[in-house]
């Protein structure tokens, strides 16, 4: 058993609302200085500029996994990560085919930029990202579990974009075993109001968009190895 220090929930350049200097480089390169072991690039309905993340990711020693933060049809949040980049690209595909397709205006919302392995800037995303996609968070997780995946709830606590504000509650019948809380000071009063996650392991990311928010290494989850597989086993509570 081997305890990593993570931060799985990182939005590079290409989610609007990223920073231009939160390129795929940018973002491990900050990750390997903190000594986290491992991180995700989430990006708002897209997983585009996961490869270079984890081509990079290999040459500094830090494990990236694929992922996303989709926003579903009632405009929930939650991080869907993934055990390869096929797998990532191909969940990508099936959610563009699923977004509000609405113009960016890189001006009001912000750039939409796809990253190489180099860190150049090769393209641009035209649809806005932050759009609700056409996917209903009832059969979410057994939608990106059909991709070998693990969907995780996205910063619970919030007022905003987060299951129990839009949905007003936990459905009974959910089958994630993990949610994510940004704020690890409201956990026993989350857990109270919602006895679901009681059963749940949580976990606390950055949600950063810059890279000064990217998460000290304070914080660790116990899996078999270092790997993708066994984090991903560890989310789904296995």
């Amino acid at each position: 058993m081997v305890n990593l220090t993570y931060d799985l929930h990182i939005h590079s350049c290409l989610s609007p609302c990223g920073d231009d200097d939160m390129t795929p480089g940018n973002i491990v390169g900050m990750a390997a200085i903190k000594g986290l072991d491992v991180i995700a690039v989430t990006d708002h309905n897209s997983c585009r500029n996961c490869p270079a993340a984890m081509a990079i990711g290999e040459q500094y020693g830090v494990m990236v996994i694929p992922g996303m933060e989709i926003n579903t049809s009632e405009e929930v949040h939650a991080v869907c990560l993934f055990p390869d980049l096929e797998k990532a690209l191909a969940f990508d595909a099936y959610v563009y085919e699923k977004l509000m397709k609405f113009p960016n205006n890189p001006e009001i919302f912000g750039k939409q930029q796809i990253c190489n392995e180099e860190d150049e800037c090769i393209g641009t995303e035209p649809n806005l990202l932050i759009n609700s996609a056409d996917i209903s968070f009832e059969g979410l997780w057994e939608l990106v579990e059909s991709y070998g995946g693990v969907m995780v709830p996205a910063h619970v606590e919030k007022s905003a974009n987060s299951l129990i504000a839009n949905l007003g509650f936990v459905p009974p019948d959910s089958r994630f075993q993990t949610a994510e809380l940004k704020d690890l000071k409201k956990l026993h009063e989350v857990r109270r109001a919602n006895p679901y996650l009681e059963h749940c392991r949580i976990i606390s990311n950055s949600d950063a968009h810059y890279l000064e928010h990217i998460r000290e290494p304070e914080l660790t989850i116990p899996v078999r190895e270092k790997s993708i597989e066994a984090v991903l086993e560890y989310l789904k509570g296995l």
